[in-house]
């Protein structure tokens, strides 16, 4: 009991290491900062006026029972000798590390509240947005494929150039944020992504919407790496293995977003408008549209956001982060209903500055003169941040990471092409299965009115017969003869003539052009007002099953999310990680049993549910291994590592389906048991600090 009584008299000893507000200088320049704004020694907040602390007794004192406030002080103390004791043994006392563990202390005295979990909607969004964006080529081009008539090189492309700009602004944005700050590289990268990615909805013309697309990935490439960095520097010790982990849940948030959205919007036709013939805006761009909602969403969030203490730190702006800490613990312990806990932080050291500091007088050379010198000695700081990845100290861990990130990367994103492409060969294999075919057919003074489907016509006679309001799914005529025949209003679906005589014919209002005519001879034949572009036939280019796919995979993703984040901090990250990345190389064989559609789908959950959880350790140790001054770069670099993995191994993978299923499923497996092995040699984080 007497033991307990003594808390007020240690909190207030605690309160001895904040001395007045003053800046010092010392030799090796550092600088110091007081409290801010200066305040009375006897001062107290409006909240605790006529407030007598000696007068109230914790209610759970008389029975023995330690306040929450004891306990907490207590462990931050344990941790904190334990952390001396470990510097002590390593011979040296970093300054950085001093200011890590002072930071730490000052976000454990904030508290976990309010201001996280806004930060944690906020952050999430774009996080989701991520997610989105790798799902909207895939789901719109099988319709932007008919608008806008593109070769399957055009297709390949365009499925391709997202991941480019991705990789390239993952680089970009992660090298930026620890110059320029972590929100202020987001804003900018996601206001890219929302603008290009409106933008890409308008275009009628697949350059402009190649270009669009790809401006609008490389916005959307800095979203990963920025948003963990920024996250986690607003979160203590104890709670960030975790919450970086119910993060993650984000991008799986996308996955179901664009598969509901997609399923909802694209297949009816009718969710449009045109304007004349030049102008078409099909149901797909109004899809693609809604898909920029997350990236606006979080856009206006961040506005409302502050800059990263740290960050400000490490760029000694010290009232700008004290001024932001305050705001995080009064935002906290006010919603918690403790309004009368005051922010007593003081003498927060910040980290030497290494980069050269460049003032350019405003009468200096031309402004764009100025402009380019600035951004020269930008790209310079970048690009020593990157290089200094390399540097002994953490040569090793780089080196470890690029490879986890890499393997983990080339099988998942492999796989997840692999899955729905398995699906349509399926699909194809069982569409061909059921073709009806005519030989020698005679049709004399006939109007067909009705679908013509999966059916091969080969050396028929077709006299004097009339083709109208109808429309041709993957029919083929061959070795066959049309005579005085009339087309009119036809749409067609992988419809071609193929050696065959077509003489006195119109084809009026139709799509048939000269492609679809191989090796054809054509006498007297004749084309009017045909139908300009391509047309798009929902029903059968945009099957269900693949929007089911993507839904299911993403939805599969919560339980490994949930499980990981809860052990997250009780069995490490390296053990989740290994753990994770093996047992996903076992469940990669069963896709040889892979014989059905329910079957394929079955396995796409089952890997996606056990791989999650080695992204969401890789996400959160990638944030624990690199100090703040250089890891939103280190992420950067690592996730447009994973960004080549995917466009890798994309390519491969789909060069395999239908001819072999060895191939994709060894290069998975091999993979991923060379990631997680390499993984249980990374050093544990769960008890660091941010560095």
């Amino acid at each position: 009991m007497q033991d307990y009584l003594h808390s007020e008299t240690n909190m207030k000893s605690y309160s001895h290491f904040f001395s007045k507000p003053v800046y010092t200088a010392v030799a090796d320049g550092r600088r110091f900062l007081g409290d801010y704004p200066p305040q009375e020694e006897d001062a107290a907040s409006d909240a605790t006026e006529g407030h007598d602390e000696d007068d109230e007794m914790y209610e759970g004192e008389y029975q023995g029972i330690p306040h929450p406030d004891e306990i907490k002080a207590a462990q931050r103390a344990a941790r904190a000798a334990a952390r001396a004791k470990a510097r002590v043994e390593a011979e040296g006392l970093d300054e950085e590390e001093t200011l890590a563990e002072q930071y730490e202390n000052i976000i454990e005295d904030c508290g976990h509240g309010r201001f996280q979990w806004t930060l944690f909607v906020v952050t999430g969004l774009a996080l989701m947005a991520d997610g989105v964006e790798c799902f909207v080529v895939g789901f719109a081009l099988p319709s932007a494929e008919k608008d806008m008539c593109l070769s399957n090189a055009n297709k390949g492309m365009l499925g391709l150039i997202v991941y480019v700009g991705m990789m390239v602004g993952a680089f970009v944005w992660g090298g930026l944020a620890d110059k320029l700050g972590r929100r202020k590289s987001l804003i900018t990268a996601l206001a890219i992504n929302s603008i290009f990615a409106f933008l890409s909805s308008f275009a009628q013309g697949y350059g402009f919407f190649l270009f669009f697309r790809l401006l609008s990935g490389f916005g959307i490439g800095g979203s990963v790496p920025v948003v963990y960095s920024y996250f986690a520097e607003f979160l203590s010790m104890d709670k960030r293995g975790e919450h970086l982990s119910w993060l993650c849940m984000f991008w799986m948030m996308g996955g179901i977003y664009a598969s509901f959205t997609a399923w909802g919007i694209i297949p009816h036709y009718g969710w449009g408008f045109s304007m004349g013939s030049e102008f078409q805006f099909h149901s797909w761009r109004v899809f693609v549209l809604v898909c920029a909602l997350p990236a606006i969403a979080s856009l206006i969030g961040l506005m409302f956001m502050p800059e990263s203490p740290r960050f400000l730190l490490e760029n000694a702006k010290h009232d700008e982060a004290w001024m932001i800490l305050k705001q995080v613990h009064d935002t906290n312990w006010r919603a918690k209903g403790e309004p009368e806990r005051v922010f007593t932080v003081s003498q927060i050291k910040t980290a030497v500055q290494d980069d050269e500091f460049i003032e350019i007088q405003s009468a200096t050379g031309t402004a764009f003169q100025r402009w380019m010198v600035r951004t020269m000695t930008l790209v310079k700081q970048v690009m020593q941040n990157i290089f200094a990845l390399l540097s002994p100290d953490l040569r090793l861990s780089s080196l470890f990471m690029a490879i986890i990130w890499f393997t983990m990367a080339f099988s998942y994103y492999g796989l997840s092409v692999w899955f729905p492409d398995m699906i349509k060969y399926l699909q194809y294999e069982e569409y061909e299965s059921k073709v009806k075919v005519f030989h020698r057919e005679r049709v004399e003074h006939f109007t067909f009115n009705f679908t013509l489907a999966n059916q091969v016509h080969k050396e028929g006679e077709y006299i004097n017969d009339k083709f109208t309001n109808i429309e041709l799914k993957s029919v083929k005529f061959e070795d066959s003869m049309f005579e005085d025949c009339y087309f009119e209003d036809i749409k067609s679906t992988n419809t071609f003539f193929e050696n065959c005589t077509i003489k006195s014919t119109v084809f009026y209002n139709t799509d048939l052009w000269e492609e679809k005519f191989i090796d054809c001879k054509l006498e007297n034949t004749t084309f009017l007002h045909p139908k300009k572009g391509c047309h798009i036939n929902f029903q059968e280019e945009n099957d269900i099953v693949i929007y089911l796919v993507s839904f299911l995979g993403s939805l599969a993703v919560l339980p490994g999310n949930i499980i990981s984040a809860l052990f997250m901090d009780k069995i490490g990250r390296i053990n989740i990680i290994g753990g994770s990345m093996l047992i996903s190389a076992g469940c990669t064989f069963f896709l040889f049993m892979s014989f059905s559609q329910a079957a394929i789908i079955a396995w796409q959950c089952l890997f996606c549910g056990v791989s999650v959880a080695a992204w969401n350790g890789i996400e959160v140790i990638t944030v624990e291994l690199y100090p703040s001054s250089k890891r939103a770069t280190a992420f950067g670099v690592l996730n447009g590592l994973c960004k080549l993995a995917a466009i890798l191994s994309s390519s491969i993978f789909s060069a395999f389906v239908g001819i072999t299923k060895v191939v994709p499923i060894l290069m998975s497996f091999s993979a991923l048991v060379c990631g997680g092995l390499l993984a249980l040699k990374l050093p544990e984080t769960r008890e660091k600090v941010l560095q």
